[in-house]
């Protein structure tokens, strides 16, 4: 039976016992020789130790040996001890500091930036761990193995359930993992490096919403969480993507996941090109909103010259086709209709709503909302100029959103939006998103197929 102050091969003097299960123990020890603390964690063998405990308990012991990072405890010993029950023994370095899970449990609020700047910490240690050969996955990243350390920086450790391979084609590995942290096809003993990327993003989720991930409601196997914070769009997407239910979806490098979390560091951080001079857009945006209004466009000439000679032409065929008041009342309709038809285009205004969860385009005319399409905010994956031909061969500039499918498109209007204007409304929302930038060739392969679509039926405002 072990008890404080016991030295253990000479050399270990146990100090507190941190935790136990019926067949291990750990402990915070104080190195003799050294004069350093340690971590001692012990497996018993007794007949209730499953022979694959041991196995794992070894792997680590061999991992840990191999191991050469600042943020990952260093090995220390391994021994073996021949007493009335037989005890491995592990010993490796102590991080001073405290838990993610004892800080979340302390009633801790996680922010933004600082669970942004957690995420950094561990890819940074991911990358390190993944790109070994052969790759070393973690299995078992959640809250009770990140420990902020006093120096404020993060480090991750437990390699109790660590893998020293990628699955491979035939392969059969052992199953673990902590339930709501671990993936689906490492539960099924397919772990990959996206599988650890996967539990990074359910332990930050975990941090930013104080709900461990198996309480978080669930729709078509993924986590719930954007309506219980308030994030930045472009961190709820990179959430998303992280944590992707199919591995396909995901991730698939830890370098790659910090190149897109640094890519959308915040809509405030990113630099865009300037409003045109002569726009007459109104735009307001924060970390939580952002809203568009295209005014009305002024009334110009142009358009009484159009309402005068439509009015005027539809007047005299009717007067020419009957004779008599009928034919007088009937242009006079005619000539009030067509002029509307000219004339709405010049009096109407466009908004544009977008927050975390959903967007909104609304087309209005004398304030009030005559049309309006509505999205999901995490489904719009591009955001473009594009340009549309009508009958007469007039080329229109506009904005298009995609979301899959499916095409929500604005800035039809009379007179129409400048291409620059375009060009800045789609820099504007993309950087709000925090999508990333398309590359030329996607983009003008887009634009260019705009161009050879003739819409016949599309609004104008």
């Amino acid at each position: 039976m072990l008890q404080v102050e016991q030295i253990l091969q000479d050399r270990y003097q146990l100090s507190q016992k941190l935790g136990q299960t019926p067949s291990r123990q750990t402990w915070l020890a104080r190195d003799l020789e050294r004069q350093d603390l340690v971590v001692v964690k012990l497996l018993t063998l007794s007949d209730k130790v499953e022979w694959q405990n041991l196995k794992l308990f070894e792997r680590e012991a061999q991992i840990l040996q191999q191991l050469n990072h600042p943020r990952i405890p260093k090995y220390c010993d391994y021994f073996c001890i021949d007493d009335r029950l037989q005890w491995f023994g592990l010993v490796h370095e102590y991080i001073p500091g405290t838990s993610l899970k004892e800080l979340l449990a302390q009633g801790k609020a996680f922010s933004e930036e600082q669970v942004r700047a957690i995420a950094r910490h561990i890819l940074k240690i991911l990358m390190y761990l993944h790109q070994l050969s052969p790759p070393v996955l973690h299995r078992d990243i959640k809250p009770s193995n990140l420990i902020l350390g006093e120096d404020k920086f993060i480090y991750l450790i437990d390699f109790g359930a660590v893998q020293d391979k990628a699955a491979v084609e035939g392969a059969t590995f052992t199953v673990v993992g902590t339930y709501g942290y671990a993936p689906l096809e490492q539960l099924g003993g397919r772990a990959t490096p996206a599988s650890d990327l996967y539990a990074l993003g359910a332990t930050l989720i975990h941090l930013l919403t104080g709900i461990p991930p198996v309480d978080l409601p669930q729709q078509d196997a993924r986590l719930q969480f954007a309506n219980l914070v308030t994030l930045n769009p472009g961190f709820v997407r990179w959430l998303w993507q992280l944590t992707a239910p199919n591995v396909s979806q995901r991730f698939h490098h830890a370098s790659e996941a910090l190149e897109a979390l640094e890519a959308n560091e915040g809509f405030s951080n990113a630099i865009v090109r300037s409003q045109p001079r002569e726009s007459k857009i109104q735009l307001q945006k924060s970390p939580h909103r952002l809203k568009i209004k295209i005014p009305r466009s002024i009334f110009m000439f142009q358009q009484l010259g159009k309402i005068a000679f439509l009015g005027l032409f539809i007047w005299i065929v009717s007067l020419g086709m009957t004779s008599g008041v009928f034919p007088f009342l009937l242009g006079l309709l005619l000539m009030l209709g067509s002029s509307l038809w000219v004339l709405l285009p010049a009096l109407g205004e466009t908004i544009i709503y977008f927050d975390h969860q959903h967007f909104e385009i609304q087309w209005k005319l004398f304030g009030f909302c005559w049309r309006r399409q509505q999205g999901q905010t995490l489904e719009i994956d591009r955001v473009f100029k594009s340009e549309v031909r009508n009958n007469q061969e007039k080329i229109t500039p506009e904005v298009t959103l995609a979301a899959g499918v499916r095409e929500y498109i604005f800035g039809r209007l009379e007179p129409p939006l400048t291409e620059a204007e375009c060009y800045w409304l789609a820099e504007e929302i993309k950087n709000w998103l925090g999508l990333k930038e398309q590359q030329i060739g996607e983009r003008e392969e887009r634009e260019n197929r705009g161009k050879k679509v003739k819409r016949r039926n599309g609004y104008w405002f």
